[in-house]
């Protein structure tokens, strides 16, 4: 049940060894840190956004949550999540699945500083049962991110 497309990418990114199927779901923070044998922060969620009546992904750290007024400053707009039914259709993945890898439609992808913290994170694989470990500095060379961004709150101990 691999996404072709991810990984074909992950293959031509010299990160192909990398994608692992699971036999479980991995659609959330608690189910994949089940799954891969990691922390639940360790997981990279991806989200995506309405930006000016367009797409934006941020990937973040699994304890991450969206600070509306860090996100706003960035984005000069409130986060508003694309809304379920059509994360699909604007994307290319299904809910719980959603990867910062072979992204369609020139999403801008960010990544969020919460991850800077760890060796590796587990962003999704293109669907619900697949997973790939990558360093952050491998995540933001492979997926060609806008840069590093702080939209996040509750992962720092003073928050």
């Amino acid at each position: 049940m691999v996404n072709e497309k991810v990984k074909e990418f992950l293959v031509s990114n010299n990160l192909g060894d990398r994608l692992t199927e699971h036999t479980e779901t991995i659609d959330t923070v608690e189910h994949a840190a089940q799954q891969i044998g990691c922390t639940e922060p360790e997981i990279a969620k991806t989200l995506s956004f309405v930006v000016d009546e367009k797409p934006v992904i941020v990937v973040m750290a699994g304890d991450g949550k969206v600070n509306s007024s860090k996100f706003k400053s960035l984005f000069h707009t409130k986060p508003h999540m694309i809304p379920r039914d059509q994360v699909e259709s604007i994307t290319g993945f299904q809910p719980g699945g959603v990867c910062p890898f072979a992204v369609e439609n020139d999403i801008p992808i960010w990544l969020d500083v919460s991850m800077k913290r760890f060796e590796y994170v587990h962003p999704a694989g293109g669907n619900e049962f697949t997973s790939v470990k990558v360093t952050p500095s491998e995540l933001e060379a492979v997926t060609g991110a806008e840069g590093w961004c702080d939209v996040c709150k509750g992962w720092e101990d003073n928050e």
